[in-house]
């Protein structure tokens, strides 16, 4: 069977031959494959891949009031036009106080480091489109705006939250200059199983 893969990193992780893996199907004619890879079994738990669902997630979670950074704002509005030709993931108003953009990233890398236990990791390969919004963002925050990055981890078997500088050290440069700056940072794990996702709880984020 050929399915469609809705992620364009390298997916270094997921990505061991025979894993048992989950796939949803469409029944749009209009689609050149009916099915599209959701979830892999890695490390002995689901890992979500689809990086379409992300976005959504976090609107949802926004809505409910589970970030408790993003919580209170009344009108959420999705894909929204800002910076130079990009789209805002979910932008959060309310009159009298400064408007929200928030840019929501996929993770599902997870790496043992010496000491640290297991850690979720962004991004698995270079990503000059993630540097770029993080310059835009930090671009939101010299306006006045807030700009907070939701790093979403689509698996719920790690413990904090870093960047790979390894694989991507000018994205890592890149986040703590717009930290620096005011642009906030935050990361949850997801409960998964074949039936849902869900945002399940805050993980820390290490910039050392």
């Amino acid at each position: 069977m050929t399915a469609h893969v809705p992620n364009s990193g390298s997916m270094i992780g997921v990505d061991a031959p025979g894993s048992a893996v989950w796939l949803s199907r469409s029944d749009n004619p209009n689609r050149k494959l009916a099915h599209t890879l959701e979830l892999v079994e890695a490390d002995g738990t689901l890992v979500g891949v689809n990086t379409a669902h992300p976005n959504g997630l976090v609107a949802t979670a926004i809505a409910a009031g589970t970030i408790p950074e993003l919580a209170g704002y009344p009108r959420l509005r999705r894909e929204v036009k800002y910076g130079k030709n990009s789209r805002i993931d979910v932008l959060l108003e309310e009159d009298g106080r400064p408007p929200v953009y928030v840019e929501v990233k996929n993770v599902h890398l997870r790496r043992p480091h010496i000491g640290d236990g297991l850690g979720a990791e962004f991004p698995d390969c270079v990503t000059a489109r993630g540097a770029k919004h993080l310059e835009e963002m930090t671009e939101m925050v010299r306006q006045g705006a807030r700009a907070v990055m939701v790093y979403l981890v689509q698996r719920n078997d790690c413990a904090y939250f870093r960047v790979t500088a390894d694989i991507d050290p000018t994205y890592d440069a890149g986040l703590r200059r717009a930290r620096e700056s005011g642009v906030e940072a935050v990361c949850w794990s997801c409960r998964i199983t074949p039936e849902a996702i869900e945002l399940d709880r805050p993980l820390p984020i290490r910039m050392d």
